[in-house]
């Protein structure tokens, strides 16, 4: 395992609290409703300290939109299919934390060394081999760019600029969640041979066109990944399809502490009592003490609609208002000879729509490695975000194309499988939306929100943000009962460079 490196990373320590719930003389129950990243942490959160728990997933697999479930190609074989490329970076403590709950030294990771993005004209930006402290990270980068360079860096407009080197949660949402991310990189003279970089590695993560995304997600991307912190661009890859590397250990940990997995599942409500709560759930009524609502946004969305009985009418309709990012479409090809051994195993296309990238997923997972190695083939995977377009079919063709333009050598492959996935779940985070968004904690102490979509004031994002989320929420409902909690972890929740600092501080508005 490559352990953290950035000796500015921060803890917020455990609220204190009794150890075990055994020793409250009865044990509090709680449910779960979404067994995706946020849900299964509030899980192992609550259970580690003694709570009895039950996981409700309305899919017949756990792990949310990083699962992956059965499928079989055309020959028969078995193969593992799964939302596409996920990457799982050095600064995501909360994420790692809990996947060292079952891999110690996370062994079942395993590290891609670039991140390489291609611009409309072929040029190639890699983050291999960067110094990893801010700011020389960034200067090295500028220095070695064909996109984004040295005399660019010194256009940049200083104080319009200056959040991005500044950022701290909520402050960079107080004043930039109004201004849209494009129009921010605009205003910034951000180089336009360059905006493949902002807009791919950032804004498209969001599955959102970047004239849809507030700049202070974007400037908080910038600082996760980048500005404020020395982890580095360098991420790991699980070694395995998710379900066998990742939640398949999980739910053996969590069974062994007695909590109830149930796929399959879905919640349609629920009623709050003195005692706690009534939750509705495959035609039946239980009865908990507490709840996490870790869903999708849809599902968040639906569950409280149908549970008039919870929450505040503010609160329901902040709830009501949530909204979900444009389509996007992963395609899947099991071809049947090799692509080029130079390939790297991922390439960022986000400037050469539709294909925002492409996956050699025999290059890093083992169930693909050997398939391939048996075969002589390759597996390939093709992601579009943001469609624009409801013609999902035509969208896959477009996708191959740009496949054959790029890697001329797959034009004459032989297609032997293919699997095509259409979503629209992803949370929006929209322009202006942060005030409205709504917390972990909610009106009722017994009730908590976590995920991907859920607000918490720290410097997190993505499977990040779903990770710190469902410890929150386990510390929230372990407090109700005096129970103790969980450490949460970030990069520095500042800039890291101190004048900036005080210079951003000065300024007005």
């Amino acid at each position: 395992m490559t352990r953290p490196r950035d000796r500015r990373r921060v803890t917020r320590q455990a609220p204190a609290g009794l150890p075990d719930a055994a020793l409250l003389g009865r044990r509090p129950t709680a449910a779960i409703v979404g067994g995706g990243i946020a849900g299964l942490t509030a899980a192992t959160g609550l259970a580690e300290r003694g709570v009895s728990v039950t996981v409700f997933e309305r899919e017949d697999h756990l792990g949310g939109r990083v699962g992956g479930w059965p499928e079989r190609l055309p020959d028969g074989t078995a193969v593992t299919m799964s939302r596409g490329f996920h990457a799982f970076f050095r600064q995501y403590y909360n994420l790692r934390a809990l996947l060292a709950r079952t891999d110690p030294r996370l062994d079942r990771l395993t590290p891609l060394t670039d991140y390489p993005l291609m611009d409309a004209h072929g040029r190639i930006d890699t983050f291999a081999g960067l110094p990893r402290t801010p700011p020389w990270n960034a200067v090295a980068f500028a220095w070695r760019s064909p996109t984004f360079t040295r005399k660019d860096l010194l256009h940049l407009s200083g104080r319009e600029a200056l959040p991005l080197a500044t950022v701290s949660v909520p402050e960079i949402y107080h004043r930039l969640d109004r201004t849209d991310a494009a129009t921010f990189l605009e205003a910034i003279n951000f180089p336009p041979a360059a905006k493949h970089l902002a807009f791919e590695v950032f804004s498209r993560s969001f599955f959102a066109d970047p004239r849809e995304l507030s700049a202070a997600e974007l400037a908080t991307m910038f600082h996760l990944y980048f500005l404020g912190s020395s982890e580095g661009l360098v991420f790991d890859v699980p070694t395995e399809p998710f379900p066998q590397a990742l939640w398949d250990p999980l739910a053996s940990y969590l069974t062994g502490r007695r909590v109830d997995l149930r796929t399959g599942t879905a919640v349609t409500g629920l009623g709050r009592t003195l005692e706690g709560f009534t939750l509705e759930a495959g035609g039946r009524t239980e009865h908990f003490d507490g709840v996490v609502l870790a869903c999708d946004v849809a599902g968040l969305r639906e569950i409280v609609a149908a549970s008039p009985e919870i929450g505040t009418e503010a609160w329901r309709a902040d709830i009501g208002g949530l909204r979900t990012a444009p389509p996007f479409l992963v395609r899947r090809l099991w071809l049947d000879r090799p692509v080029e051994p130079h390939r790297s195993p991922f390439l960022g296309t986000g400037s050469i729509p539709p294909l925002d990238n492409i996956s050699l997923l025999d290059r890093y997972e083992g169930e693909a490695r050997r398939w391939a190695a048996r075969t002589g083939g390759s597996v390939v995977e093709l992601h579009a975000y943001a469609a624009s377009t409801d013609d999902s079919s035509g969208l896959e063709k477009a996708l191959e194309s740009r496949l054959h333009e790029i890697y001329p050598e797959t034009r004459n492959a032989r297609v032997v499988g293919d699997i095509t996935l259409w979503r629209e779940d992803c949370p929006l985070f929209g322009v202006g939306d942060f005030a409205r968004r709504p917390t972990v904690e909610t009106p009722d102490p017994a009730l908590a929100l976590a995920g991907d979509g859920i607000r918490i004031d720290l410097p997190v994002a993505l499977m990040e943000r779903a990770a710190a989320t469902g410890w929150t929420a386990a510390n929230s409902l372990l407090g109700h009962w005096g129970l103790a909690g969980h450490p949460i972890r970030s990069v520095p929740n500042h800039g890291r460079i101190r004048l900036l600092n005080r210079l951003a501080t000065s300024m007005p508005g």
